[in-house]
Protein backbone atom coordinates (compact mmCIF):
# COMPACT_ATOMS: atom_id res chain seq x y z
CA UNK A 1 0.00 0.00 0.00
CA UNK A 2 1.55 3.25 -1.48
CA UNK A 3 0.69 6.97 -1.72
CA UNK A 4 0.35 8.23 -5.28
CA UNK A 5 3.70 10.49 -6.11
CA UNK A 6 3.79 13.88 -7.30
CA UNK A 7 5.21 12.11 -10.35
CA UNK A 8 2.10 10.76 -10.99
CA UNK A 9 0.26 14.17 -10.34
CA UNK A 10 2.00 16.80 -11.65
CA UNK A 11 2.00 18.61 -14.78
CA UNK A 12 4.59 18.21 -16.80
CA UNK A 13 3.90 21.15 -19.72
CA UNK A 14 4.75 23.57 -17.06
CA UNK A 15 3.99 27.55 -18.07
CA UNK A 16 7.14 29.27 -17.33
CA UNK A 17 9.30 32.49 -17.38
CA UNK A 18 12.69 33.69 -17.36
CA UNK A 19 14.58 36.21 -15.15
CA UNK A 20 14.32 38.76 -17.46
CA UNK A 21 10.61 38.42 -18.46
CA UNK A 22 8.97 42.13 -18.21
CA UNK A 23 5.99 42.56 -15.67
CA UNK A 24 3.35 42.88 -18.49
CA UNK A 25 4.68 39.99 -20.00
CA UNK A 26 4.53 37.35 -17.02
CA UNK A 27 0.75 39.37 -16.39
CA UNK A 28 -0.33 38.08 -19.90
CA UNK A 29 1.04 34.30 -19.40
CA UNK A 30 -0.73 34.37 -16.05
CA UNK A 31 -4.05 35.33 -18.32
CA UNK A 32 -3.49 33.47 -21.54
CA UNK A 33 -2.73 29.80 -19.33
CA UNK A 34 -5.42 30.15 -16.50
CA UNK A 35 -2.96 29.77 -13.99
CA UNK A 36 -1.82 31.94 -10.71
CA UNK A 37 1.83 31.55 -10.68
CA UNK A 38 4.43 30.51 -12.68
CA UNK A 39 8.14 29.20 -12.05
CA UNK A 40 11.66 31.52 -13.07
CA UNK A 41 13.53 29.11 -14.88
CA UNK A 42 17.58 30.04 -15.66
CA UNK A 43 18.67 29.25 -18.62
CA UNK A 44 20.61 26.10 -17.39
CA UNK A 45 16.98 24.72 -16.26
CA UNK A 46 17.57 25.72 -12.98
CA UNK A 47 14.14 27.17 -11.05
CA UNK A 48 15.58 30.36 -9.08
CA UNK A 49 11.70 31.33 -7.74
CA UNK A 50 8.35 31.56 -8.30
CA UNK A 51 5.98 34.86 -9.20
CA UNK A 52 2.87 34.81 -8.34
CA UNK A 53 -0.60 37.11 -8.35
CA UNK A 54 0.54 37.80 -4.62
CA UNK A 55 3.51 39.05 -6.23
CA UNK A 56 2.02 41.26 -8.82
CA UNK A 57 -0.54 42.64 -6.52
CA UNK A 58 1.80 44.73 -4.96
CA UNK A 59 1.93 46.75 -7.86
CA UNK A 60 -1.61 47.50 -7.96
CA UNK A 61 -1.85 48.04 -4.31
CA UNK A 62 0.97 50.61 -4.29
CA UNK A 63 -0.30 52.85 -6.84
CA UNK A 64 -1.55 56.54 -6.39
CA UNK A 65 -5.19 56.10 -5.39
CA UNK A 66 -6.85 60.23 -5.76
CA UNK A 67 -10.41 59.20 -3.85
CA UNK A 68 -8.30 57.43 -0.73
CA UNK A 69 -10.92 55.50 0.58
CA UNK A 70 -8.49 52.70 1.53
CA UNK A 71 -5.04 53.53 3.02
CA UNK A 72 -2.01 52.62 1.24
CA UNK A 73 -0.41 49.18 2.46
CA UNK A 74 2.61 49.54 4.90
CA UNK A 75 5.35 47.61 2.59
CA UNK A 76 8.40 46.63 4.19
CA UNK A 77 11.05 47.36 2.07
CA UNK A 78 11.54 44.57 0.81
CA UNK A 79 8.00 44.22 -0.46
CA UNK A 80 8.24 47.79 -1.65
CA UNK A 81 11.59 46.64 -4.21
CA UNK A 82 9.01 43.94 -5.59
CA UNK A 83 6.12 47.03 -5.99
CA UNK A 84 9.14 48.73 -7.87
CA UNK A 85 9.93 45.78 -9.62
CA UNK A 86 10.03 45.18 -13.79
CA UNK A 87 10.96 41.99 -14.25
CA UNK A 88 10.33 38.44 -13.05
CA UNK A 89 13.66 38.27 -11.60
CA UNK A 90 13.02 41.76 -9.13
CA UNK A 91 9.18 39.90 -8.34
CA UNK A 92 9.34 36.59 -8.07
CA UNK A 93 9.67 34.68 -4.55
CA UNK A 94 12.98 33.18 -3.82
CA UNK A 95 14.26 30.87 -2.76
CA UNK A 96 11.40 28.63 -4.79
CA UNK A 97 9.81 25.93 -2.31
CA UNK A 98 10.20 23.01 -4.43
CA UNK A 99 9.07 19.53 -4.22
CA UNK A 100 10.86 16.62 -5.64
CA UNK A 101 8.85 13.47 -8.24
CA UNK A 102 9.10 10.87 -5.60
CA UNK A 103 7.14 12.36 -2.52
CA UNK A 104 3.82 11.53 -1.99
CA UNK A 105 1.03 13.02 -1.88
CA UNK A 106 1.01 13.50 2.37
CA UNK A 107 4.52 14.83 2.64
CA UNK A 108 3.56 17.39 -0.57
CA UNK A 109 0.33 18.44 1.20
CA UNK A 110 1.97 19.36 4.16
CA UNK A 111 4.42 21.32 2.88
CA UNK A 112 2.06 23.08 0.81
CA UNK A 113 -0.09 23.88 3.84
CA UNK A 114 3.14 25.11 5.98
CA UNK A 115 4.32 27.54 3.28
CA UNK A 116 1.35 28.35 2.67
CA UNK A 117 1.47 27.97 -0.91
CA UNK A 118 -0.83 26.18 -3.42
CA UNK A 119 1.56 25.19 -5.97
CA UNK A 120 5.02 23.81 -6.02
CA UNK A 121 7.28 23.70 -8.84
CA UNK A 122 8.93 19.89 -9.14
CA UNK A 123 12.51 19.80 -9.60
CA UNK A 124 15.29 17.18 -10.04
CA UNK A 125 18.40 16.97 -8.07
CA UNK A 126 20.33 19.65 -9.52
CA UNK A 127 17.08 21.85 -9.17
CA UNK A 128 15.94 21.44 -13.01
CA UNK A 129 12.45 22.38 -13.77
CA UNK A 130 10.01 19.00 -14.04
CA UNK A 131 6.72 19.74 -13.38
CA UNK A 132 4.36 21.53 -10.95
CA UNK A 133 1.58 19.86 -8.55
CA UNK A 134 -0.78 22.30 -7.09
CA UNK A 135 -3.52 21.69 -4.38
CA UNK A 136 -5.77 19.99 -7.20
CA UNK A 137 -3.61 17.84 -8.22
CA UNK A 138 -3.34 16.61 -4.86
CA UNK A 139 -7.21 16.73 -4.40
CA UNK A 140 -6.96 14.53 -7.50
CA UNK A 141 -7.02 11.53 -5.11
CA UNK A 142 -10.37 11.97 -3.71
CA UNK A 143 -11.59 11.26 -7.37
CA UNK A 144 -10.55 7.80 -7.32
CA UNK A 145 -13.40 5.04 -8.22
CA UNK A 146 -15.01 3.41 -4.88
CA UNK A 147 -14.16 -0.02 -6.13
CA UNK A 148 -11.21 0.95 -6.32
CA UNK A 149 -10.25 2.07 -2.80
CA UNK A 150 -12.30 -1.02 -1.62
CA UNK A 151 -10.10 -3.40 -3.46
CA UNK A 152 -6.84 -1.98 -2.81
CA UNK A 153 -8.27 -2.44 1.31
CA UNK A 154 -9.28 -5.61 0.76
CA UNK A 155 -6.18 -6.58 -1.58
CA UNK A 156 -3.70 -4.58 0.04
CA UNK A 157 -4.48 -3.72 3.17
CA UNK A 158 -6.31 -6.92 5.45
CA UNK A 159 -4.90 -9.92 2.98
CA UNK A 160 -1.49 -8.62 2.42
CA UNK A 161 -0.46 -6.61 5.14
CA UNK A 162 -2.82 -7.75 8.21
CA UNK A 163 -3.19 -11.27 6.85
CA UNK A 164 -7.07 -11.55 7.55
CA UNK A 165 -8.77 -13.89 5.64
CA UNK A 166 -11.79 -12.50 3.59
CA UNK A 167 -14.70 -13.47 5.56
CA UNK A 168 -13.23 -11.64 9.00
CA UNK A 169 -13.80 -8.15 7.93
CA UNK A 170 -14.91 -6.67 5.09
CA UNK A 171 -15.03 -2.89 3.60
CA UNK A 172 -17.75 -1.28 1.80
CA UNK A 173 -16.90 2.03 0.33
CA UNK A 174 -19.64 4.64 -1.05
CA UNK A 175 -18.52 8.13 -1.85
CA UNK A 176 -14.73 7.83 -0.42
CA UNK A 177 -16.28 7.14 3.24
CA UNK A 178 -15.68 3.27 4.29
CA UNK A 179 -17.58 1.24 6.70
CA UNK A 180 -16.18 -1.52 8.10
CA UNK A 181 -18.05 -5.21 9.12
CA UNK A 182 -16.58 -8.14 10.07
CA UNK A 183 -14.81 -9.89 13.15
CA UNK A 184 -11.40 -9.97 14.38
CA UNK A 185 -9.39 -12.05 17.03
CA UNK A 186 -8.15 -9.27 19.17
CA UNK A 187 -9.63 -5.53 19.96
CA UNK A 188 -6.68 -4.11 19.29
CA UNK A 189 -6.67 -5.04 16.27
CA UNK A 190 -9.58 -2.58 15.32
CA UNK A 191 -7.60 0.92 15.68
CA UNK A 192 -4.65 -0.52 13.79
CA UNK A 193 -7.51 -1.39 10.96
CA UNK A 194 -8.96 2.19 11.14
CA UNK A 195 -5.81 4.09 10.89
CA UNK A 196 -4.48 1.90 7.99
CA UNK A 197 -8.00 2.59 5.96
CA UNK A 198 -7.51 6.09 6.71
CA UNK A 199 -4.22 6.40 5.40
CA UNK A 200 -4.97 5.03 2.04
CA UNK A 201 -5.67 7.79 -1.30
CA UNK A 202 -8.93 8.55 -1.48
CA UNK A 203 -10.65 7.59 2.19
CA UNK A 204 -12.62 10.49 3.43
CA UNK A 205 -13.56 9.11 6.63
CA UNK A 206 -13.66 5.36 7.98
CA UNK A 207 -16.83 3.92 10.02
CA UNK A 208 -16.75 1.00 11.76
CA UNK A 209 -18.50 -1.89 13.07
CA UNK A 210 -16.24 -4.48 14.32
CA UNK A 211 -16.44 -7.20 16.82
CA UNK A 212 -13.82 -9.28 18.44
CA UNK A 213 -13.62 -12.45 20.24
CA UNK A 214 -11.23 -11.38 22.54
CA UNK A 215 -9.87 -8.18 24.77
CA UNK A 216 -6.20 -7.94 24.63
CA UNK A 217 -6.29 -4.60 25.62
CA UNK A 218 -6.51 -4.79 29.35
CA UNK A 219 -9.69 -2.00 29.58
CA UNK A 220 -7.75 0.55 27.25
CA UNK A 221 -10.01 1.14 24.79
CA UNK A 222 -13.83 2.41 25.65
CA UNK A 223 -16.07 0.04 24.74
CA UNK A 224 -17.01 0.02 21.02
Amino acid sequence: MQHRTVDELMTRNVVQVRPDTPFKEIVKELAENDVTAVPVVARDGRVIGVVSEADLMRKSADQPDPFGRVPVPNLEEWERAKAEGARAEELMSAPPVCARPEWNVVETARLMTVQGVKRLPVVDEADRLLGIISRADILRVFLRDDSAIRDEIHRDLLRRTLGLAPSEVIADVKDGQVTLTGSVEARSLIPVIERLCRSVDGVVAVHQRLTYANDDTGGRFPAP
